[in-house]
């Protein structure tokens, strides 16, 4: 089996250092809706300024490196115990090289390992076979702000009116929208499950949010809901970093999940200004891409 560590560090890098060309472009419109000289304004600037600053010196662009998040698509034969092993040295060599802080710490004794692996929960790996014969590995690197101001809620929801159907799915993706105001790291992006359990609903809200910006759900009813909730978000006035403004969320992603009768979820997931997602596909014939 081909090593891909050296591969996968280079994947690494580039998520961390190289913010995506959409999310850049999203950012750069959201500049121009903004007021001169207002701090909404001046924030996405500076974020501006930093995602070119990064690129040019692979330096991360965030201090927090964040959670990382592999997502690997096999085709059959590919062993997953030599593709986690690949995984975790890939990483660790990225936090020596400091492509990625040291961010895994033992939450019952409180120490850091050092090298970003902690046993192995850390970094997070899901693997699927795949009737393919490329394979795919995609990262996401979620930093602990956004993290901390995802929310799930449990439907019906008589706190905020939330019934158990698509205007009170709306209902709560505000909701947590508003509660999270500039502690999400604005502008966001939000990944929301509908159903599910409540395991489930965390996993899928994050892995919708692989998908490109713009990009909206098949379902013609989830689609229009995706953008109503980015336009009524942008109406809040919590702008970029929290200062006020006009944008708050640059995108919203949805996917409906089955769910038992007595339950009824919803789990959003935010994503911070610093989308960290990128691709490697490993070709049949041995050829290497980036994403």
């Amino acid at each position: 089996m081909r090593d891909l560590t050296n591969e996968i560090l280079e994947l690494i890098r580039r998520t961390s250092s190289d913010l995506p060309k959409d999310v850049e472009e999203r950012l750069r419109a959201a500049i121009e809706k903004e007021a001169p000289g207002s701090a909404a304004r001046g924030a996405l600037e500076t974020i501006i300024k930093n995602v070119e600053l990064s690129r040019k010196n692979s330096s991360p662009i965030c201090q927090d490196t964040g959670t990382p998040i592999f997502y690997v698509h096999h085709p059959a034969g590919w062993s997953t115990l030599q593709l986690k092993k690949q995984i975790r040295a890939a990483l660790a060599e990225a936090t020596a090289k400091s492509y990625m802080r040291p961010n895994a710490v033992d939450a019952v004794y409180d120490k850091n390992t050092g090298n970003n692996l902690g046993g192995d929960d850390f970094p997070s790996i899901h693997f699927e076979e795949v009737e393919a014969e490329d394979l795919t590995i995609e990262v996401m690197l979620k930093g602990g702000g956004c993290e901390n101001v995802g929310a799930q809620y449990s439907l019906p929801d008589n706190r905020i009116g939330a019934g158990r159907d698509l205007a009170g799915v709306r209902k709560a993706a505000l909701d947590a929208v508003h509660k999270a105001q500039g502690q999400g790291c604005a502008p966001g992006i939000l990944g929301i499950a509908i159903g599910g359990d409540r395991g489930s609903g965390y996993v899928k809200s994050k892995e919708v949010l692989l998908d490109k910006l713009g990009t909206r759900n098949p379902d013609p009813k989830l689609a229009e809901l995706e953008e109503k909730l980015t336009a009524e978000s942008n109406q809040m006035g919590i702008g970029p970093m929290g200062f006020g403004g006009k944008t708050t969320v640059i995108d919203t992603k949805i996917t409906g999940l089955s769910r038992l009768p007595a339950s009824y979820f919803v789990t959003i997931s935010y994503m911070c200004w610093a989308y960290r997602r990128r691709k490697l596909t490993v070709k049949a014939g041995g050829e290497v891409l980036y994403d």
